[in-house]
């Protein structure tokens, strides 16, 4: 987490846009400093310049999958936070690919409640 009492900062990713505009509002106004972007490989690329204690991120999207880009994430931060959403029942073959390459991430269920995306980051 991040040091002198900073507000640990929280990469928000999901190719609908509002959603992750909308989760980045509710992070910014809850203690957090958030940003969002709108896929994977726009996530990797600002991981390098807004580096994140937290990666939250929509799994199935279009360019790369939140899968990939949080493992490609945890090779360059290995000690960032993930937490990733989905609404698609494919995300079950893609949790088992990641969990036979080691990969172990939490997960909820789209739509997410802000209470209850609050209460994992917290926690």
């Amino acid at each position: 987490m991040p040091e002198n009492n900073a507000k640990p900062k929280v990469l928000v990713v999901d190719d609908e846009r509002v959603i992750a505009d909308t989760l980045a509002m509710i992070l910014n106004q809850s203690g957090f400093q958030a940003r969002a972007v709108y896929s994977g490989e726009k996530a990797l690329e600002m991981a390098s310049t807004f580096v994140p204690d937290m990666l939250i991120t929509d799994v199935i999207m279009d360019d790369l999958n939140g899968i990939d880009a949080a493992i490609r994430m945890r090779a360059q931060l290995p000690n960032i936070k993930i937490l990733l959403f989905s609404g698609q029942a494919a995300t079950a073959d893609l949790l088992e690919k990641a969990r036979a390459q080691g990969y172990e991430f939490e997960i909820l269920a789209k739509p997410v409640h802000p209470q209850d995306l609050l209460a994992r980051l917290r926690g």
